[in-house]
């Protein structure tokens, strides 16, 4: 019988990992190529024969999504496996449509199929949507972790994001500020990563993630899977936190993968509630209830801090958010809008005019967002600019609101400060049982 031919769709994350957990060593299937989307300068590439095992001694070539329905001709694809998240239930149908019309099936793992089991005890932590406060869910459970119950080695194995040399970058480990350098890290890297290690947390993140939890586990007591995109947890896990936001009530219903993460979650966390209607809260939990009856349902704040309140009160203030949460993530401001508000600043500068290149065609391709910079920088003419942006608006500051200081990265030739974001939960005792729950087994 011949192998069933499959291409698989994706976006330089989950893509990969289904290969490896689902298809890599099944000589029942043969997958003849990867697709590209979301991520710039991914396609055209090779899944390295490094990664790729034996039944593929040549590697596997890397596509751009548009170049689909030649590619499913060229190739005589059977099935393509859709392998990436945080996509609206009507683009994901569009994607289907597309497929089925060139003829071939049209398929989603269920999640469990890439579960990955761990000899330590696994913390899930997922969200709806991008931009919901995970990460900063995730730091806080590691320092509940910590600091309340005694665990002396939390490792965190991050959603992967490998935009490099994919041979290179198969297990990657993250212990400090330096080796962010070493890896060659874009900015998005660098906000996910940075938070973690600033606070003591050391970070697995890479290709391979069989190869990863291994090394990862040498030196945890517990795993926290800190997974991104709202991609559901490569690792099968023993309590799966999902973050929700109030500020975009629906949206836990209307994408993949989220509704499946609120569905299939042991807790669900709305977060933000000091920046929502309390109508919208109750809404949310309403929503929530009705996917998932069993589900602990949680309520926090997400507290902000500002670096030189100073710098925003009375100033023409130019705002940078995290790119993620502004693009795909559909939100129109971020948390430094939202501080500079608070912190009364005179005009948030609209930095349209001012935006150079990618930036430019940022807005472009996300018109709802509001006026502030999405800090875009996958790469190097990207980093730039962004700091062209800065330097050419009509500012007196600079407020930066993503998890990184990108002072450290680009220049900014204006008074700048920071403003960070920490999860403050309204029940603290309930976080911290239900992480001994997991610990007691």
């Amino acid at each position: 019988m011949s192998r069933r031919r499959i291409i698989i769709i994706g976006a330089a994350g989950r893509d990969f990992h289904n290969f490896n957990t689902v298809f890599r060593h099944d000589p029942d299937f043969e997958v003849v190529a990867f697709t590209a989307t979301q991520i710039p300068e991914i396609d055209e590439r090779n899944y390295p024969p490094e990664l790729s095992g034996d039944l593929y001694p040549n590697g596997i070539p890397i596509h751009p999504m548009d170049d689909l329905e030649e590619l499913i001709d060229r190739c005589r694809a059977d099935t393509c496996i859709f392998s990436y998240s945080d996509v609206h239930y009507v683009d994901l149908m569009h994607v289907c449509n597309r497929v089925v019309s060139s003829g071939a099936d049209f398929q989603i793992l269920a999640p469990a199929r890439g579960h990955i089991e761990s000899s330590k005890p696994v913390v899930s932590v997922l969200a709806v949507r991008t931009g919901c406060g995970k990460s900063q869910t995730t730091r806080r459970v590691a320092q509940v972790l910590q600091e309340d119950l005694g665990v002396e080695r939390v490792v965190a194995i991050r959603h992967p994001m490998p935009y490099g040399d994919l041979a290179k970058q198969a297990v990657q480990r993250y212990g400090t500020i330096e080796d962010l350098e070493r890896h060659s890290c874009t900015i998005e890297e660098m906000e996910e990563y940075e938070p973690h290690i600033s606070a003591g947390t050391i970070v697995y993140s890479g290709i391979d993630y069989g190869a990863i939890l291994a090394q990862a586990e040498t030196e945890a007591d517990v795993i926290l899977w800190d997974g991104g995109n709202n991609d559901p947890s490569f690792y099968r896990p023993d309590l799966t936190i999902t973050v929700a936001d109030p500020l975009r009530v629906g949206h836990e219903r209307l994408y993949w993968a989220g509704e499946a993460n609120a569905t299939m979650a042991d807790v669900v966390l709305i977060n933000k509630c000091d920046s929502a209607d309390a109508d919208d809260i109750e809404k949310l939990k309403e929503s929530i209830r009705s996917l998932n009856q069993s589900a602990r349902i949680l309520t926090a704040d997400s507290v902000l801090n500002v670096e030189d309140p100073a710098l925003i009160t009375g100033r023409r203030v130019l705002v940078i958010e995290d790119g993620p949460t502004l693009t795909h993530g559909e939100m129109a401001l971020g948390a430094g809008a939202v501080a500079a508000r608070r912190n009364g600043a005179r005009e948030i500068v609209d930095p349209r005019p001012f935006a150079k290149g990618s930036l430019a065609s940022a807005f472009s391709n996300y018109p709802h967002l509001g006026p502030v910079v999405p800090a875009l920088g996958y790469y190097g003419d990207q980093l730039k600019e962004l700091e062209e942006t800065i330097a050419a608006a009509d500012c007196d500051s600079v407020v930066i609101g993503t998890p990184i200081d990108l002072r450290r990265v680009i220049s900014i030739d204006r008074p700048a400060t920071r403003v960070r974001y920490e999860l403050s939960e309204h029940d603290p005792a309930a976080l911290k049982s239900l992480l001994a729950g997991v610990l007691s087994g």
